[in-house]
Parts: C-alpha cells; structure tokens; sequence
C-alpha cells in the first residue's frame, strides 16, 4: 500500500495512511502494529480515532527516522509517499518508493551472470 508523510507542525511528522487502506489492512480490533524501520522494529498505537477519520500513525520513534531518512515533509514540499508493506500479522516494512512506483531496494543488482 502507498502511504504518505504528514506533519502535525514543528517536529511531528507521521504516516497518513488513507482510508481505503484502513479498511482492507487494518482490523479494528487491533490497538498496536510493528513497524520495520531499516534495521529497527517498533510498536505504533492505533488511536481509535484510525478507523474514524483520522488514518494516521504518530510515533517519535517513526518521526526521528523519517526526519533522519528525509522523509519528513518539509514547507512548501509536497508529503513524500511512502510503501508501506504487510510482512507479518500486524507487521509492516516501510520502504521509500522510486520514481517508478516500486519499493526501492538497498540490494545492488548482481553483476555475476553464471550463463
């Protein structure tokens, strides 16, 4: 799913997540995802308010590595999208997206072709 950067002001940027993409991906009972970061894994709350108008995730973990990564939305810029993929019940990996729409990988393509 595509998601993008939001900023609630100064210093707090988060993930809109969009509505459709709450109803297909997120149960309602669920009060707690995990977030794969790169190499760091962390738990964001779902404010009950997610399912009711509001799809966004807050988190100051989340925050300090989309500001790290550049993510952040920053004034005049328009939000970065974002992919947010399903890796896991209640898991999801976040990876910027390419110019092309995909997932941008860190693996540089192999070179060694046994052919």
């Amino acid at each position: 799913m595509v998601v993008k950067t939001h900023s609630k002001g100064r210093g707090v940027t988060g993930l809109q997540v969009g509505a459709s993409n709450v109803r297909r991906y997120f149960p309602k009972h669920v009060e707690v995802i995990e977030l794969q970061l790169d190499h760091l894994q962390i738990q964001c709350g779902l404010k009950p308010d997610f399912w009711q108008g509001q799809p966004e995730i807050y988190d100051p973990r989340l925050c300090a590595w989309l500001e790290s990564k550049s993510f952040s939305e920053r004034p005049g810029k328009r939000p970065m999208p974002l992919a947010m993929i399903p890796a896991g019940k209640n898991c999801f990996r976040l990876r910027p997206i390419s110019q092309t729409g995909q997932p941008r990988s860190r693996q540089a393509p192999s070179v060694f072709n046994p052919a």
